[in-house]
Protein backbone atom coordinates (compact mmCIF):
# COMPACT_ATOMS: atom_id res chain seq x y z
CA UNK A 1 0.00 0.00 0.00
CA UNK A 2 1.27 3.68 -0.64
CA UNK A 3 0.19 6.76 0.96
CA UNK A 4 0.93 9.71 1.82
CA UNK A 5 1.54 10.38 5.78
CA UNK A 6 2.03 14.13 7.54
CA UNK A 7 4.57 14.07 10.21
CA UNK A 8 3.59 17.01 13.23
CA UNK A 9 6.12 19.57 12.11
CA UNK A 10 4.50 19.73 8.73
CA UNK A 11 6.34 17.49 6.74
CA UNK A 12 4.43 14.88 3.75
CA UNK A 13 6.38 11.69 3.29
CA UNK A 14 4.93 9.50 0.94
CA UNK A 15 5.22 6.07 2.28
CA UNK A 16 4.90 2.33 1.06
CA UNK A 17 3.60 -0.25 3.54
CA UNK A 18 3.74 -3.94 3.93
CA UNK A 19 2.30 -6.37 6.70
CA UNK A 20 1.65 -5.75 10.44
CA UNK A 21 3.23 -6.28 13.46
CA UNK A 22 6.80 -4.85 15.00
CA UNK A 23 7.59 -1.63 12.82
CA UNK A 24 10.56 -1.67 10.82
CA UNK A 25 11.53 1.57 8.45
CA UNK A 26 13.70 1.62 5.65
CA UNK A 27 15.46 5.04 4.90
CA UNK A 28 16.90 5.23 1.85
CA UNK A 29 19.78 7.06 0.60
CA UNK A 30 21.14 9.22 -2.59
CA UNK A 31 19.82 9.13 -5.09
CA UNK A 32 17.35 6.69 -4.19
CA UNK A 33 13.99 6.36 -3.30
CA UNK A 34 11.34 4.30 -1.18
CA UNK A 35 11.23 2.21 -4.22
CA UNK A 36 14.81 1.17 -3.22
CA UNK A 37 13.58 -1.02 -0.75
CA UNK A 38 10.77 -2.93 -2.95
CA UNK A 39 12.87 -6.21 -2.35
CA UNK A 40 12.53 -6.25 1.78
CA UNK A 41 8.95 -4.93 1.96
CA UNK A 42 7.55 -8.28 1.14
CA UNK A 43 9.96 -10.33 2.55
CA UNK A 44 9.96 -8.41 6.04
CA UNK A 45 5.73 -8.00 5.76
CA UNK A 46 5.52 -11.91 5.15
CA UNK A 47 7.78 -12.68 8.13
CA UNK A 48 5.38 -11.13 10.32
CA UNK A 49 6.48 -7.37 10.96
CA UNK A 50 4.99 -3.99 9.79
CA UNK A 51 7.48 -2.99 6.64
CA UNK A 52 7.46 0.80 6.06
CA UNK A 53 9.62 3.04 3.17
CA UNK A 54 9.85 6.66 2.71
CA UNK A 55 10.29 8.92 0.33
CA UNK A 56 12.74 10.80 2.48
CA UNK A 57 12.44 14.53 2.46
CA UNK A 58 13.66 15.96 -1.00
CA UNK A 59 12.97 12.97 -2.85
CA UNK A 60 9.92 11.44 -4.70
CA UNK A 61 6.66 12.53 -3.65
CA UNK A 62 7.63 13.49 -0.22
CA UNK A 63 8.43 17.28 0.40
CA UNK A 64 10.67 18.96 -1.19
CA UNK A 65 11.98 22.46 1.35
CA UNK A 66 13.71 25.03 -0.87
CA UNK A 67 16.12 25.81 2.01
CA UNK A 68 19.36 23.98 2.94
CA UNK A 69 19.30 24.01 6.20
CA UNK A 70 16.01 22.08 6.24
CA UNK A 71 18.05 19.21 5.10
CA UNK A 72 20.09 18.86 8.23
CA UNK A 73 20.73 15.71 10.20
CA UNK A 74 18.61 17.29 13.03
CA UNK A 75 15.46 17.34 10.08
CA UNK A 76 16.53 14.10 8.88
CA UNK A 77 16.28 12.44 11.83
CA UNK A 78 13.26 14.41 13.08
CA UNK A 79 11.43 13.07 9.95
CA UNK A 80 11.40 9.28 11.16
CA UNK A 81 10.85 10.53 14.34
CA UNK A 82 7.64 12.11 13.12
CA UNK A 83 6.37 8.88 10.49
CA UNK A 84 7.09 6.57 13.67
CA UNK A 85 4.83 9.07 16.02
CA UNK A 86 2.31 9.13 12.80
CA UNK A 87 2.28 5.60 12.45
CA UNK A 88 1.04 5.14 16.40
CA UNK A 89 4.04 3.49 17.30
CA UNK A 90 6.78 4.07 20.23
CA UNK A 91 9.54 2.22 18.95
CA UNK A 92 11.17 0.96 15.88
CA UNK A 93 14.19 -1.12 14.00
CA UNK A 94 15.45 1.59 11.62
CA UNK A 95 17.35 0.00 8.53
CA UNK A 96 19.06 2.65 6.36
CA UNK A 97 21.28 2.88 3.35
CA UNK A 98 24.04 4.89 1.81
CA UNK A 99 22.67 8.07 3.40
CA UNK A 100 19.91 6.34 5.29
CA UNK A 101 22.67 4.44 6.88
CA UNK A 102 24.08 8.03 8.34
CA UNK A 103 20.21 8.58 8.99
CA UNK A 104 20.16 5.59 11.03
CA UNK A 105 23.20 5.84 13.00
CA UNK A 106 22.62 9.55 14.31
CA UNK A 107 19.00 8.49 15.33
CA UNK A 108 20.53 5.89 17.35
CA UNK A 109 22.55 8.36 19.04
CA UNK A 110 20.03 11.00 19.24
CA UNK A 111 16.79 8.97 20.56
CA UNK A 112 18.13 5.35 20.99
CA UNK A 113 14.98 5.23 23.26
CA UNK A 114 12.76 5.17 20.44
CA UNK A 115 15.22 2.47 18.69
CA UNK A 116 14.63 -1.51 19.14
CA UNK A 117 17.86 -1.91 16.88
CA UNK A 118 19.70 -0.23 13.87
CA UNK A 119 20.87 -1.75 10.77
CA UNK A 120 23.43 0.33 8.43
CA UNK A 121 23.81 -0.61 5.04
CA UNK A 122 26.71 0.69 2.69
CA UNK A 123 27.81 3.34 5.12
CA UNK A 124 29.58 2.00 8.03
CA UNK A 125 29.30 3.74 11.37
CA UNK A 126 31.29 6.81 11.76
CA UNK A 127 31.96 8.48 15.17
CA UNK A 128 32.31 12.33 15.41
CA UNK A 129 35.25 13.66 14.04
CA UNK A 130 37.65 16.33 15.86
CA UNK A 131 37.05 19.18 13.70
CA UNK A 132 34.55 20.64 10.68
CA UNK A 133 34.39 18.01 7.93
CA UNK A 134 35.42 20.65 5.26
CA UNK A 135 38.30 21.49 6.90
CA UNK A 136 40.12 18.12 5.78
CA UNK A 137 39.66 18.53 1.55
CA UNK A 138 42.08 20.96 1.08
CA UNK A 139 45.04 18.60 2.40
CA UNK A 140 43.16 14.93 1.59
CA UNK A 141 41.92 16.40 -1.97
CA UNK A 142 44.45 18.83 -3.16
CA UNK A 143 43.34 19.40 -6.88
CA UNK A 144 42.17 16.31 -7.16
CA UNK A 145 38.16 15.95 -7.50
CA UNK A 146 36.26 14.97 -4.87
CA UNK A 147 31.88 14.45 -5.39
CA UNK A 148 31.12 15.87 -2.01
CA UNK A 149 33.06 19.05 -2.35
CA UNK A 150 31.33 19.41 -5.85
CA UNK A 151 27.68 19.22 -4.40
CA UNK A 152 28.54 22.33 -2.16
CA UNK A 153 28.42 24.87 -5.56
CA UNK A 154 25.41 25.64 -5.31
CA UNK A 155 23.62 24.96 -8.63
CA UNK A 156 26.05 23.16 -10.67
CA UNK A 157 25.59 19.86 -9.80
CA UNK A 158 21.87 20.13 -9.82
CA UNK A 159 21.92 21.15 -12.72
CA UNK A 160 24.09 18.32 -14.38
CA UNK A 161 22.55 15.78 -12.71
CA UNK A 162 18.78 17.27 -13.70
CA UNK A 163 20.29 17.99 -17.63
CA UNK A 164 19.85 13.82 -18.95
CA UNK A 165 18.11 12.27 -15.90
CA UNK A 166 18.17 8.86 -18.05
CA UNK A 167 22.35 8.96 -18.61
CA UNK A 168 22.41 10.19 -14.39
CA UNK A 169 20.16 7.27 -13.31
CA UNK A 170 21.46 4.96 -15.46
CA UNK A 171 25.35 5.41 -14.64
CA UNK A 172 24.43 5.63 -10.32
CA UNK A 173 22.84 2.29 -10.84
CA UNK A 174 25.10 0.85 -12.97
CA UNK A 175 28.54 1.66 -11.28
CA UNK A 176 29.78 2.32 -7.95
CA UNK A 177 31.29 -0.87 -7.62
CA UNK A 178 34.58 -1.54 -7.18
CA UNK A 179 36.92 -1.59 -10.52
CA UNK A 180 34.12 -0.77 -12.74
CA UNK A 181 35.65 2.87 -13.82
CA UNK A 182 33.68 4.56 -11.61
CA UNK A 183 35.98 7.93 -10.61
CA UNK A 184 33.90 10.00 -8.08
CA UNK A 185 37.55 10.73 -6.27
CA UNK A 186 39.98 11.34 -8.60
CA UNK A 187 42.02 13.77 -11.35
CA UNK A 188 40.35 17.21 -11.65
CA UNK A 189 40.32 17.23 -15.42
CA UNK A 190 37.04 19.19 -15.81
CA UNK A 191 34.45 16.53 -15.53
CA UNK A 192 31.39 16.65 -13.22
CA UNK A 193 30.18 13.42 -11.77
CA UNK A 194 28.14 11.99 -14.65
CA UNK A 195 31.23 11.86 -17.12
CA UNK A 196 32.86 9.83 -14.59
CA UNK A 197 30.20 7.03 -14.07
CA UNK A 198 30.34 3.54 -15.56
CA UNK A 199 27.50 3.27 -19.19
CA UNK A 200 27.89 0.52 -20.24
CA UNK A 201 25.89 -0.88 -23.05
CA UNK A 202 23.28 -3.18 -21.20
CA UNK A 203 21.87 -3.22 -17.57
CA UNK A 204 22.62 -5.71 -14.76
CA UNK A 205 20.50 -8.32 -13.96
CA UNK A 206 18.87 -7.15 -10.96
CA UNK A 207 17.69 -3.89 -12.77
CA UNK A 208 15.09 -4.19 -15.31
CA UNK A 209 13.97 -1.45 -17.49
CA UNK A 210 10.56 -1.04 -16.35
CA UNK A 211 12.43 -0.56 -12.54
CA UNK A 212 15.48 2.08 -13.93
CA UNK A 213 12.30 4.11 -15.98
CA UNK A 214 10.61 4.48 -12.49
CA UNK A 215 13.94 6.26 -10.93
CA UNK A 216 14.10 8.13 -14.20
CA UNK A 217 10.78 9.40 -14.07
CA UNK A 218 10.51 10.60 -10.77
CA UNK A 219 13.64 12.44 -10.59
CA UNK A 220 12.77 13.92 -14.04
CA UNK A 221 9.92 15.57 -12.29
CA UNK A 222 11.42 16.48 -9.02
CA UNK A 223 15.26 17.09 -10.00
CA UNK A 224 17.98 16.04 -7.74
CA UNK A 225 18.60 19.40 -5.52
CA UNK A 226 16.52 17.67 -2.37
CA UNK A 227 19.24 14.97 -1.83
CA UNK A 228 22.27 16.89 -2.86
CA UNK A 229 21.06 19.31 0.03
CA UNK A 230 21.63 16.23 2.55
CA UNK A 231 25.18 16.61 1.67
CA UNK A 232 25.54 20.46 1.89
CA UNK A 233 24.61 20.43 5.62
CA UNK A 234 27.50 17.66 6.24
CA UNK A 235 29.59 20.75 8.04
CA UNK A 236 26.67 22.05 9.60
CA UNK A 237 25.18 18.71 10.82
CA UNK A 238 28.65 18.49 12.57
CA UNK A 239 28.16 21.97 14.34
CA UNK A 240 24.78 20.73 15.78
CA UNK A 241 25.73 17.78 17.17
CA UNK A 242 28.74 18.61 19.82
CA UNK A 243 27.33 16.38 22.41
CA UNK A 244 28.16 13.55 20.18
CA UNK A 245 31.81 13.37 20.49
CA UNK A 246 33.01 10.28 21.70
CA UNK A 247 29.21 8.88 21.74
CA UNK A 248 28.41 5.11 21.65
CA UNK A 249 25.26 3.28 19.67
CA UNK A 250 23.88 1.20 22.36
CA UNK A 251 21.02 -0.10 20.78
CA UNK A 252 21.71 -3.78 19.20
CA UNK A 253 22.93 -2.81 15.83
CA UNK A 254 24.31 -4.86 12.45
CA UNK A 255 26.31 -3.68 9.04
CA UNK A 256 25.83 -4.85 5.85
CA UNK A 257 27.27 -3.87 2.44
CA UNK A 258 28.41 -5.30 -0.64
CA UNK A 259 32.05 -6.85 -0.54
CA UNK A 260 32.78 -4.98 -4.08
CA UNK A 261 31.19 -1.55 -2.84
CA UNK A 262 33.84 1.30 -3.58
CA UNK A 263 32.33 3.06 0.09
CA UNK A 264 34.20 0.60 1.95
CA UNK A 265 37.37 1.49 0.68
CA UNK A 266 36.72 5.53 1.77
CA UNK A 267 35.29 4.24 5.42
CA UNK A 268 36.69 0.58 6.32
CA UNK A 269 33.71 -0.72 8.49
CA UNK A 270 36.52 -2.30 10.94
CA UNK A 271 36.59 0.68 12.71
CA UNK A 272 33.35 0.76 13.86
CA UNK A 273 32.73 -1.82 16.08
CA UNK A 274 34.59 0.41 18.68
CA UNK A 275 31.56 2.50 18.51
CA UNK A 276 28.64 -0.16 18.75
CA UNK A 277 28.46 -1.82 22.25
CA UNK A 278 25.71 -4.29 20.68
CA UNK A 279 27.08 -5.47 17.36
CA UNK A 280 24.87 -8.36 16.10
CA UNK A 281 26.93 -8.46 13.57
CA UNK A 282 28.93 -7.36 10.03
CA UNK A 283 27.77 -9.35 6.86
CA UNK A 284 29.96 -8.47 3.53
CA UNK A 285 27.96 -10.16 0.21
CA UNK A 286 30.68 -11.04 -2.16
CA UNK A 287 30.33 -9.50 -5.29
CA UNK A 288 27.85 -7.14 -4.82
CA UNK A 289 28.10 -3.11 -5.17
CA UNK A 290 26.65 -0.14 -3.56
CA UNK A 291 23.34 -0.87 -4.08
CA UNK A 292 23.63 -4.08 -2.33
CA UNK A 293 19.62 -4.47 -1.13
CA UNK A 294 18.89 -4.26 -4.77
CA UNK A 295 21.27 -6.33 -6.15
CA UNK A 296 21.55 -9.15 -3.28
CA UNK A 297 17.72 -9.08 -1.97
CA UNK A 298 17.85 -12.92 -0.94
CA UNK A 299 21.15 -12.38 1.12
CA UNK A 300 19.99 -9.06 2.31
CA UNK A 301 16.67 -10.18 3.74
CA UNK A 302 17.70 -13.38 5.52
CA UNK A 303 20.85 -11.02 7.36
CA UNK A 304 17.40 -8.55 8.08
CA UNK A 305 15.62 -11.09 9.66
CA UNK A 306 18.19 -12.76 11.32
CA UNK A 307 19.32 -9.40 13.08
CA UNK A 308 14.92 -9.07 13.64
CA UNK A 309 14.33 -12.39 15.29
CA UNK A 310 17.24 -11.77 17.55
CA UNK A 311 15.61 -8.51 18.92
CA UNK A 312 12.57 -10.42 19.63
CA UNK A 313 14.27 -13.02 21.46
Amino acid sequence: MERTIETADGITLRVAEEGSGPLVVLVHGFPELGYSWRHQLPALAAAGYRAVAPDMRGYGGSSRPERVEDYDILHLTGDVIGLIDALGEERAVVVGHDWGASVAWNLALLHPQRLLGVCGMSVPFTPRGRRLPSSAWPERFADRFFYIRHFQRPGVADTELAADPARTMRGMLCGLRAGDGTTLIGPDDGRGVVDRLPHPPSLPGWLSQAELDHYVAEFARTGFTGGINWYRNIDRNWELTPQLDGAHVGVPSLFVAGAADPVLWMTPPDRQAAYLDDLRGQVLIDDAGHWVQQERPDEVNAALLEFLRGLRR
